[in-house]
């Protein structure tokens, strides 16, 4: 059988960069250090984290006072981050600047009177923590069909800015809505879906041609991964979304000569190593790496990691 591997996949600067402020608070400060949220969504790195010292918790009323705290990639709401202050904790924010680069953008899109249209899935961390981020009214949309429900103070004074993991074709499909019901919208069209995220699904969209299955290694609470194994499923190609080696069902892999494996941007290499090990346990293998978009980002580590004193947050 022959393997083709997505690239770019796993890892994106954003997941990477997270996963270092926590690796560093523990060597800093040492353990526990306390995390909220998953700081990425991917179960081997939370164990991995885990085992070193990290402490996962969903809410901060679960943290010690004064305790190191590390907020997750995905952000965090402004009424989070009073919370901290108020229980004075040595507050460490691993957001995404991508992700922190749309808290910006809506905050000055209300400032300036407009109410917010957020494009996003109801309930994701980051979804929660951008709404929680923009003062006044945050409308939150799905899909272009709700689109034509939503009701807005002046139709000339709207907004949107977009999650960072979507689905490109979807979130065009609600900007495209969003333009044809308010014309005097504004807005950043696709470009704050991440770059990692356009990285990836151009990747497998490629990778879509060429196979006769997709393996999407990530986890199912991940939003990007997900969109992953969507994208493929539209180009006709059977895709399937798997944690680790361990959930791969063989029947997928019945007649299938050329299969695809890419990973979710917190999905480590290291697992899909050992799938492609797990393969070549079972038969002969092939692999060969579609050619794609060679990725050098690198986002810069808090303050507090680089030399300066933990403050707690005001």
């Amino acid at each position: 059988m022959q393997v083709v591997l997505a690239q770019p996949r796993g890892f994106c600067a954003g997941v990477e960069r997270a996963i270092e402020v926590v690796e560093r608070a523990l060597e800093k400060f040492g353990a526990p250090v306390y995390v909220r949220h998953e700081i990425v969504h991917n179960r081997h790195v939370v164990e991995s984290l885990k085992a070193k010292g990290a402490c996962f918790v969903e809410e901060l009323d679960e943290v010690p006072d004064g305790a190191v705290t590390i907020f997750s990639a995905h952000g965090v709401s402004r009424a989070v981050e009073d919370a901290a202050g108020g229980r004075r904790l040595q507050v460490i924010d691993a957001t995404c600047p991508l992700v922190t680069k749309v808290h910006l953008e809506g905050r000055r899109y209300a400032r300036s009177g407009r109410e917010v249209i957020l494009i996003g899935h109801a309930g994701h961390p980051e979804v929660v923590g951008t709404m929680g981020q923009i003062p006044g009214t945050v409308h939150l949309v799905s899909t272009a069909d709700e689109v034509d429900r939503l009701e807005v103070s002046d139709p000339d004074q709207v907004a949107y800015v977009t999650q960072t993991t979507l689905s490109i074709d979807d979130a065009r499909e609600v900007v495209d809505a969003l333009k044809s019901r308010f014309p005097k919208i504004v807005g950043p069209d696709t470009k704050d879906i991440c770059y990692a995220t356009q990285n990836r699904q151009r990747a497998v969209h490629d990778l879509a041609a060429v196979v006769d299955a997709i393996l999407v290694i990530g986890s199912p609470n991940s939003s990007n991964s997900n969109r992953l194994r969507e994208i493929a499923e539209q180009r006709g190609v059977p895709s399937y979304l798997i944690e680790d080696a361990a959930a791969l069902d063989w029947r997928w892999l019945d007649g299938v000569e050329r299969l695809g494996i890419t990973a979710g941007a917190s999905a480590p290499e290291q697992l899909v190593q050992e799938l492609i090990e797990a393969l070549a346990s079972r038969s002969a293998i092939e692999i060969s790496v579609l050619s794609g978009q060679e990725e050098r980002m690198h986002f810069r580590l808090p303050p507090q990691l680089t030399g300066k004193q933990v403050e707690p947050v005001r």
